[in-house]
């Protein structure tokens, strides 16, 4: 009897082991999986939807040999992917008997159908096998104490009501079927409860129409990849294609230049431009520009010839840009302070025959262009001076050239992952179209003066050079040594009085910090616009307050599309969390898709692709990496689309929103992490004027922050906490008095991270472990986790670190069962679970001991 005792208390231990294993395997996988907040109205309350499931469409599913149940949950899975955008998810699942939901983990990644079944089954299997478990005590004793799902599927339909952290119940409602209809107990209708706080009527039907249409999908192919059909409608594919899409707007058959030509034949007299006092009228621009123009045709220009422009932002510089359109060449920006190597990769890249230049600028010029000739085994790159051409005496009438829309305007260079800049093309239609969003949406008229800040090589640069020549306005050179002078620069918006200026983020703030400290009017400044970098929401309060009157452009686009392609107007702070990005400007198509280029659900997060007039050509003289990213358009045969790798999804007013780059999106400890969601937090913390959070070797959240008085550690990660999981809460804090900025006014991530890595070698130096159980822990840590033992300190969490339950079980195996999974998931941190294997042994070695 006491052997049989003994054998059931041991069955029940390991059974409870077991459990214990599964469920610290699932609670730990990740976070919850969150829906799309779509409502254009929020208010609290719950709502029902309800769909019927065809009665042909049960009967496929019953031939699939597994319980409806277990479809609907693979069709759920597949849902909650498509919704959220991850491919492991998780949601309640009530497994029978009536009971309350249980977390449940499911996987919808490459496969066909009937794999997605089989992983829902297997996790179906393994719920129901542990579902005796306690496993809100073990929640508790893990310390997570956010809900681990915020969905529900209930496939017996036994009811339940909404829990306070559930957003949505998923049902199957099972009924007889009337006369000739589906036998008795065949699944008839899905029932939708939801918090209307968070989805409104039309998001629930559409989540509805996807459970039936992935049912659908998957009684009709379950051998098909399930990853090749979306479960959009009709009516919600047609409503993303053309209802978000920018204004159909015809475009004048003409060039820029030309309707700057137009501009001088109405206004010669007129100021166009102004650089350091030095004044050009439109006529005397003009006549610069033609006689350039005809300088290059002489040199025997031809239509889409590259011509290097080499100068500093001055007068010379604008009319050097305007000949290069003006004789049908292709505008190709070089600073020239730039290295020799890498102007001589630039022109060589591009196929570059003819460089205008100024004396002063050919320090690094004169050493590529050898280098070029050299390589080529001929002259190289022909040298023009802008002073030598206008000396020869060319007539300064209008060229005349014919320049059609479709022509190449100008190449662009950005820096490319592999290392080697990519040379955007972009065409002269493209270009058109967004000057002439930019004066719609920025106000640029006549008398409007557009301050040009941004550096030759920087795209922005193009639009505030022309716009204003297009409509008759002013441009105003603003000239580097000023912009390093914020004040000075401030002055100059005063004094020039600038209607219209543009700034990234970061120098904005810079602004702001120097009209809060030394208020002053800017009368004549009607607009500004933001772009190069996400704008916080902190710096729209900051400006509405500073100027109440002045309207702020949240400008998005890329290179690759002709500049911007989507505006945000504001005339107040946002109601959302994030800046929006605003709708397409007119002639753009913007989509939001996934893997395979189809169109995710409204609110879902997705890579942000272009289609339409603005996206460019491709890459100069680049095929491989001009193939990864333009591709023809699925949705319109003919058309280029152009892939951004960033991520985005639509808002239900119809804006877009930028979630970031997918390399800013980490994954640590089976955790999703979107960096920009821990610094919109930061921001939110007062005294945070500037933040950055970085990955410190692969596996620490280092924060780095700017203000005015730094806010304690313990304060500002205590603000985190109250609405961030544990997982997002960065490590460690790090003041600065302002952040590194790259070349072009960009947070410098890539310093901040090498620093972040410094500081926190400098940290393990100081909690390394130092008695003989803690290097013994460290050891063992190392061998099951795969992490060096000298990157191990003495105050780690195991399950931080990478640690998984079976890692738990293998570091048990490891240390000779020293150790148990449950001693594992209680004290995870090194010196805690260190010092218990030391008290352990010493309990051994006292009991050893004969006694006396």
């Amino acid at each position: 009897m006491t052997t049989e005792r003994t054998r059931q208390a041991e069955e029940t231990e390991q059974a409870g082991d077991a459990g214990r294993a599964y469920w610290h395997g699932v609670l730990t996988a990740g976070g919850p999986t969150a829906l799309p907040r779509w409502s254009a109205d929020p208010a609290p309350g719950v709502a029902e939807h309800e769909v019927p499931v065809p009665d042909r469409l049960v009967r496929d599913l019953r031939e699939l040999g597994v319980p409806i149940g277990t479809a609907l949950l693979a069709a759920h899975a597949k849902v909650l992917a498509a919704l959220s955008g991850e491919a492991e998810v998780a949601t309640g699942l009530v497994a029978g008997d009536g009971g309350r939901p249980l977390p449940c983990r499911l996987t919808a990644g490459p496969g066909t159908w009937r794999e997605l079944l089989l992983h829902a089954h297997a996790a179906e299997a393994g719920l129901r096998a542990h579902r005796h478990f306690p496993v809100d005590t073990l929640r508790l004793e893990l310390g997570l104490t956010e809900a681990p799902y915020e969905t529900v599927l209930d496939p017996e339909g036994s009811g339940g009501e909404l829990d306070e952290d559930t957003v949505l119940r998923v049902a199957a409602v099972r009924a007889t079927a009337p006369a000739g209809g589906a036998r008795d107990g065949d699944l008839l209708a899905l029932r939708l409860r939801y918090r209307t706080g968070v989805l409104d009527a039309e998001s629930a039907a559409r989540i509805a129409g996807y459970h039936v249409t992935a049912l659908a999908l998957l009684g009709a192919g379950p051998d098909t990849d399930h990853r090749q059909r979306a479960l959009l409608s009709a009516a919600e594919l047609r409503f993303q294609l053309e209802g978000l899409a920018g204004p159909d707007r015809e475009l004048p058959d003409r060039r820029v230049h030309e309707l700057f030509e137009e501009r001088v034949a109405a206004r010669p007299d007129a100021v166009a431009a102004v650089h350091d006092g030095e004044v050009w009228t439109y006529a005397e621009l003009n006549s610069r520009a033609n006689r350039l123009g005809r300088a290059l045709l002489a040199r025997g220009l031809r239509p889409e010839d590259v011509v290097a422009v080499v100068m500093e932002r001055d007068l010379d510089w604008l009319a050097a840009v305007l000949a290069v359109f003006k004789a049908g060449g292709v505008y190709l920006p070089v600073e020239p302070g730039f290295p020799a190597g890498r102007i001589a990769a630039t022109l060589t890249r591009a196929g570059c025959g003819l460089v205008v230049t100024e004396h002063g600028s050919t320090a690094t010029l004169d050493a590529a262009l050898a280098d070029t000739a050299g390589e080529a085994g001929g002259p190289g790159a022909v040298k023009l001076y802008a002073d030598a051409a206008y000396a020869e005496g060319h007539d300064d009438g209008d060229l005349g050239v014919t320049v059609t829309a479709g022509q190449l305007a100008y190449i662009y260079f950005t820096s490319g992952s592999t290392g080697e800049p990519k040379g955007a093309m972009c065409e002269h239609a493209g270009m058109l179209n967004h000057v002439l969003a930019k004066i719609d949406d920025l106000g640029i008229g006549a008398d409007t003066v557009v301050a040009q800040t941004a550096p030759q090589c920087f795209d922005i640069s193009l639009w505030q050079l022309v716009s204003a020549l297009v409509t008759g306005g002013r441009t105003l050179i603003v000239g580097q040594e000023t912009i390093l002078d914020v004040p000075a620069f401030v002055d100059t918006l005063v004094r020039g009085r600038v209607g219209v200026v543009q700034l990234v983020p970061s120098y904005l703030e810079a602004v702001l910090s120097e009209l809060e400290q030394h208020p002053r009017e800017l009368p004549a400044l009607r607009r500004v616009s933001v772009t190069g970098e996400a704008v916080k929401r902190e710096t729209v309060q900051r400006w509405f307050a500073a100027g109440p009157g002045i309207g702020l452009v949240n400008a998005y686009g890329l290179t690759e599309t002709s500049d911007d392609t989507n505006h945000e107007v504001m005339d107040r702070v946002p109601d959302h969390a994030r800046v929006p990005l605003g709708r397409p400007v007119a002639n753009v198509r913007v989509y939001v898709v996934d893997e395979h280029l189809a169109p995710v659900p409204l609110g879902a997060p997705g890579e942000i692709v272009f289609s339409g007039v603005c996206v460019g050509r491709g890459y100069v003289n680049d095929p491989e990496r001009t193939r990864q990213a333009f591709l023809e358009d699925p949705h319109r045969p003919g058309e280029r689309l152009y892939r951004s790798g960033d991520q985005g999804r639509w808002l239900p007013d119809g804006k877009l929103e930028f979630l970031g780059r997918r390399d800013t999106q980490v994954k640590l400890r089976g955790f999703r992490i979107e960096i920009g969601e821990i610094e919109a937090a930061l921001l939110r913390v007062p005294g945070v004027r500037d933040c950055a959070v970085v990955v410190a070797r692969g596996a620490r959240l280092v924060a780095f922050c700017a203000g005015g008085i730094p806010v304690a550690t313990e304060i500002l990660l205590e603000r985190l906490g109250r609405s961030l999981p544990a997982y997002m809460v960065p490590s460690a804090v790090h003041w600065r008095e302002s952040l590194p900025l790259t070349a072009n006014g960009k947070t410098d991530r890539k310093t901040l991270t090498a620093l972040a890595g410094e500081l926190d070698v400098v940290e393990d130096v100081l909690r390394e472990p130092v008695t003989d159980d803690e290097r013994r822990m460290a050891a063992a840590w190392a061998e099951v986790l795969g992490i060096p033992g000298d990157r191990i300190g003495r105050h780690d969490d195991f399950f931080d670190r990478g640690g998984t339950s079976l890692a738990a079980v293998k570091l048990a195996i490891a240390l000779d069962r020293a150790v148990s999974l449950k001693d594992v998931t209680r004290h995870p941190v090194l010196a805690d679970l260190a010092g218990l294997l030391g008290q352990r042994a010493a309990d051994r070695a006292a009991s050893e001991r004969p006694a006396r």
